[in-house]
């Protein structure tokens, strides 16, 4: 199988009106392994369950085939729903900590998605975008039956209530999903304080410009905040090369 070589670049910021940043993100173009963990707003110590994750992923061992690779993460996220489960147990009287997850795990031209919450997973092809991960949030449901637009129920108050969460339940149950990437594929990984701000469209026109990575991840950045940011934002855009250093 033909490796693929990835472009990556990532940005977070705390946005405009929260405090501090929740968010955490990984990046390994190396292992093929990408991820972003949101800490649960409004619940204690959201940012050190984000930083729990985002060290389990930043140690695993990426030198495995694919399906080692799904397994080692699964594990890898599974302890750490253990370990900030017993951190809120000793240190916040067992009061609910927690983050969302989304990771990306790509060999050859199979790509992996595992996820919990409603962080997001996007796929630009040939000026088609694909959410590729399912929120899970109460909305999503209607959304998928037509009920609701994803820019509908992303404006409700009540999108930003999730019903997964490493940490929040004692078993962590994780989605995944396989698709198929392509040279010139460009992969988006966000927390929601992006897609709040930015809407699917907005999303596609900044992952399909003629721009290198960082910029493109700059661009989506600068642009949520120029709405407000009303939560923390995190972007990694991830461009598929052809092995030979172009789309």
């Amino acid at each position: 199988m033909k490796a693929a070589v990835w472009e990556t670049a990532g940005v977070t910021h705390e946005g405009r009106q929260r405090p501090h940043n929740e968010d955490a993100w990984v990046a390994r173009a190396d292992a093929g392994l990408w991820m972003v963990a949101d800490g649960m707003g409004g619940h204690a110590a959201g940012d050190i369950a984000s930083r729990l994750v985002a060290d389990a992923v930043q140690a695993l061992d990426g030198q495995a085939d694919l399906p080692a690779l799904v397994d080692r993460l699964d594990d890898a996220l599974t302890r750490t729903n253990v370990e900030i489960r017993a951190y809120a147990d000793r240190h916040l009287e067992g009061r609910t900590m927690g983050c969302t997850v989304v990771s990306l795990l790509a060999q050859g031209d199979v790509g992996v998605c595992l996820w919990a919450g409603d962080s997001r997973l996007y796929r630009l092809r040939a000026g088609e975008l694909l959410q590729v991960s399912r929120d899970h949030d109460p909305f999503q449901d209607l959304v998928e039956r037509g009920a609701l637009t994803p820019e509908e129920a992303d404006a409700r108050p009540e999108a930003s209530v999730i019903t997964r969460a490493v940490g929040a339940q004692p078993e962590l149950h994780l989605d995944l999903m396989a698709f198929d990437t392509a040279p010139g594929d460009v992969l988006l990984l966000c927390s929601d304080g992006l897609y709040r701000e930015l809407s699917g469209e907005e999303i596609a026109r900044h992952l399909g410009a003629a721009q290198s990575v960082q910029e493109i991840a700059q661009a989506m950045l600068d642009g949520a905040l120029d709405r407000g940011a009303r939560d923390n934002v995190t972007v990694i855009v991830i461009r598929r090369l052809d092995g030979r250093g172009s789309p």
